[in-house]
């Protein structure tokens, strides 16, 4: 069983390393690795695929190392592997981004990536910091993981989604706003799961043991 941290130059990854090696350990879920090579994706079991900084930015890089991306989509909309996205990950999998520029996204879950907008002014933007999960609808990956379970988000941007099955769940911040994504073989957080303890680490595990 391999698991791919893809690599495309999107933020830190060393703490999501760690995080899903340890819960692959203690779970027997085989091996993970960190990689930027097309055929390591094209070989994996389960995708991961991180991302730190604007949504332009993420989707241009990716785009631009061909073979990763065409190796990360042939894995999941043709092989149907276990996908999880992370922050920008996460908002990667929308339709459109809408920041700073008209940005188009993958596809794979129906919306758009907006700017938070909490209608008390006194919450500020970005939404930093440690915030309370409100689960929408069951999912495998979510077992044992309940509302008022806690999530450490750093984010100015979340995704809208077109279909409301299609979010998992959220957080208040002076209105909705969208935590968790999934539909098929997909699952997104905005949140980061490495750094969101014992919720987070639940959440990897899950995964790592996802078999839709």
């Amino acid at each position: 069983m391999l698991t791919a941290i893809i690599d495309y130059e999107s933020g830190n990854l060393h703490s999501a390393e760690k995080s899903f090696q340890r819960m692959a350990r203690e779970g027997d879920a085989g091996e993970v690795v960190v990689t930027d090579k097309a055929e390591v994706v094209a070989r994996a079991d389960r995708i991961v695929l991180p991302g730190d900084g604007a949504f332009p930015a993420c989707a241009a890089t990716l785009r631009g190392q061909s073979g990763l991306f065409d190796a990360l989509v042939e894995a999941v909309e043709v092989k149907g592997r276990p996908f999880l996205g992370i922050c920008v990950g996460m908002q990667l999998m929308a339709e459109w981004g809408r920041e700073y520029e008209d940005t188009e996204g993958l596809g794979w879950i129906g919306g758009e990536v907006v700017r938070i907008d909490p209608a008390d002014t006194a919450l500020k933007v970005p939404h930093m910091g440690w915030n309370d999960l409100v689960i929408d609808t069951p999912h495998p990956v979510l077992e044992g993981i309940a509302t008022g379970d806690h999530a450490y988000f750093v984010h100015s941007y979340h995704m809208r989604v077109s279909d409301p099955a299609q979010r998992l769940a959220h957080v208040d911040y002076g209105g909705d706003v969208t935590a968790i994504v999934g539909r098929d073989t997909m699952v997104g957080t905005q949140f980061h799961p490495e750094k969101s303890q014992a919720a987070g680490l639940r959440l990897i595990a899950n995964f790592l043991a996802w078999a839709p």
